[in-house]
C-alpha cells in the first residue's frame, strides 16, 4: 500500500511541476514584454528568486534552527547541479540562445561570486562581516539589472492581450505549483528509495539535491522549448547569484556559517562550471547539444568522485 501512496506523491509531484513551470513562464515572459523589461532581466531575477525558494527555506530555516553547517553544501550543490545538470538536459533538448550582456556580465559575476565564496570560507567560516559584504555584492548586482531593465525598456512596445493581473496570477500560482510539486516528487521518490534500502547518503547527494533544483529545472526547460530562452539562461545564472549572495550573506547574517575544509572541493567545482558555461557559449553566443553534453558528462565525474569518497 505504500508503494502505491509513494508512487501516487511522485507522480502528482511532477504533473504539478510541469503544469506550474508552464504558467509561470508564461506569467513571467509576458510581464517582461507588457513593460518592456528584456526576458533576461525577468528570468535573472523574478524567475530565479522563484525557483530558488527550496533552498532558501532550507539554508535560512536551518540558520534559525541553529544547523547553519548544511547551508554550504545545499548551496554549493544545489549550483553545480543547476549549471552542469539542469542547463545540460535543457540544452540537450533545444539550444539555448544567450545575450551579449549575458556572457559580458551575467556570468562572469556569478563566477566571482564563486570565487569571492571560496576566499570567505577558507578560514572555515562565513561571519557576520562576510555576510554583509555578500549582501553588498547582491544590492550592486540588483542595480545593475534595474540600470540594464531601464536601458532597455523602449526596446519591445508590444502589450500582451492578458490583463497584468493575469499574468501575475500566473506566476504566483505556477511558482506554489512547482515549490508543490517538488515537495512531493522528493518525498515520494525519497520513501520509495528507503523502501528499497538505498542509503541515506545516497538519497541525499541525489534524489534531495535534484529535489531543490526541479523547480530550475523544469522552468528552464519549459522556458527554453517554448523559445524564451533568455529566461532559461537567466534562471540558472541568476539563481546561482542568489543562492551565493541572498541566502549565504542571510545565513551569515543570522549566525555563523561553518565552511567545512571538504567543501573546498567542491567550491572549485561550482567555479570551474562556471567556467565551463562561460567557454562554451563565448563563440557562438549559444549552449548548443554538444556543450550540454560535455556538461552532463562533467557532472557524472562528479558525482563519481562523490561516491568514491
Amino acid at each position: 500500500m505504500n508503494i502505491v501512496i509513494f508512487g501516487a506523491s511522485l507522480l502528482f509531484g511532477f504533473v504539478l511541476l510541469i503544469k506550474g513551470s508552464e504558467f509561470f513562464v508564461d506569467g513571467a515572459a509576458g510581464i517582461a514584454v507588457r513593460f518592456g523589461i528584456p526576458q533576461m532581466v525577468i528570468g535573472l531575477t523574478i524567475v530565479a528568486m522563484g525557483t530558488s525558494a527550496p533552498e532558501a527555506a532550507v539554508s535560512i530555516t536551518a540558520a534559525i534552527g541553529g544547523n547553519a553547517d548544511i547551508t554550504v553544501g545545499n548551496i554549493v550543490g544545489s549550483n553545480i547541479l543547476n549549471v552542469l545538470l539542469i542547463l545540460g538536459i535543457a540544452s540537450v533538448i533545444v539550444s539555448i540562445a544567450v545575450e551579449k550582456a549575458s556572457i559580458r556580465y551575467d556570468i562572469p559575476y556569478m563566477i566571482f561570486c564563486s570565487v569571492l565564496l571560496l576566499f570567505q570560507g577558507y578560514d572555515g567560516k562565513i561571519g557576520i562581516v562576510d555576510g554583509v559584504i555578500l549582501w553588498i555584492a547582491f544590492l550592486v548586482y540588483l542595480f545593475y539589472l534595474f540600470m540594464q531593465a531601464r536601458k532597455r525598456r523602449d526596446a519591445e512596445e508590444t502589450i500582451p492581450c492578458e490583463s497584468i493581473w493575469k499574468l501575475i496570477l500566473f506566476c504566483v500560482g505556477g511558482i506554489v505549483a512547482i515549490l508543490l510539486g517538488s515537495r512531493l516528487a522528493v518525498y515520494g521518490a525519497t520513501e520509495m528509495a528507503r523502501l528499497y534500502g538505498i542509503s541515506e547518503r545516497v538519497i541525499g547527494l541525489t534524489i534531495v539535491a535534484l529535489g531543490t533544483s526541479l523547480p530550475e529545472l523544469f522552468t528552464s526547460v519549459t522556458a527554453a522549448r517554448k523559445g524564451n530562452a533568455e529566461i532559461a539562461i537567466g534562471n540558472i545564472v541568476g539563481s546561482n547569484i542568489f543562492n551565493i549572495l541572498f541566502i549565504i550573506g542571510t545565513t551569515a547574517l543570522i549566525r555563523v556559517v561553518p565552511y567545512e575544509r571538504r567543501f573546498l572541493f567542491d567550491t572549485i567545482v561550482m567555479i570551474a562550471t562556471g567556467i565551463i558555461l562561460l567557454l562554451c557559449v563565448l563563440k557562438k553566443h549559444k549552449l548548443t547539444r554538444a556543450g550540454g553534453m560535455l556538461m552532463l558528462f562533467c557532472y557524472s565525474l562528479y558525482l563519481g568522485y562523490l561516491f568514491m569518497e
